[in-house]
């Protein structure tokens, strides 16, 4: 997988690579909250034949509609939210610094509390007819999405998958919760 993909994990909480990947024109999912407070410290692995590699940390706030980039690496993933999918998954809704009003969507599967395994929600984990139902190509993008009817069918299918690949994301403690 390449690094777009992993940067993209990580601001999706986390993974993508323009291949094969859903996107869309603007945020579908507009219900936001901040589900992991008002600042998170994330630790960002590339996850590739069942190792972890790349190692990068990055912090974000919430700003009160998404968590924005505020520190460390992963630059290239400025804004993201995540929203509860079903179970232990969660969908990823991401802007990156090169495609700021293209938004990119990772489903993020909570490993065990603050482990997530991200994986780039692929057009291609959906059967032949969701695809030809659901997608739209248009200029770059293999698939451009515009309802949340359709993301929610895509995500479910890459989650279904459970892939071996993507990214692993660690919530870390903040300053202020390792000093109580």
């Amino acid at each position: 997988m390449s690094s777009v993909t992993v940067r993209t994990a990580a601001a999706a909480l986390w993974g993508l690579s323009l291949c094969g990947c859903i996107d869309s024109s603007g945020p579908i999912l507009t219900d936001a909250r901040p589900l992991f407070g008002p600042q998170v410290q994330l630790q960002f692995y590339t996850l590739r034949k069942g190792f972890a590699d790349e190692p990068e940390q990055a912090s974000f706030k919430w700003d009160g509609e998404r968590y924005i980039h505020a520190g460390g690496g992963m630059t290239d993933i400025t804004t993201f939210t995540v929203h509860r999918l079903e179970g232990r998954a969660y969908i990823v809704q991401s802007a990156a610094a090169k495609r700021p009003n293209i938004i990119e969507y990772a489903v993020a599967h909570e490993l065990t509390g603050g482990v997530y395994q991200v994986t780039p929600i692929d057009e291609n984990d959906a059967d032949g007819a969701t695809r030809a139902r659901n997608c739209t190509r248009i200029d770059d993008s293999p698939c451009r999405i515009t309802s949340q009817r359709q993301l929610i069918a895509f995500a479910r299918a890459t989650e279904a998958r459970q892939k071996g690949e993507g990214g692993l994301v660690l919530r870390l403690a903040n300053s202020s919760e390792s000093r109580r």
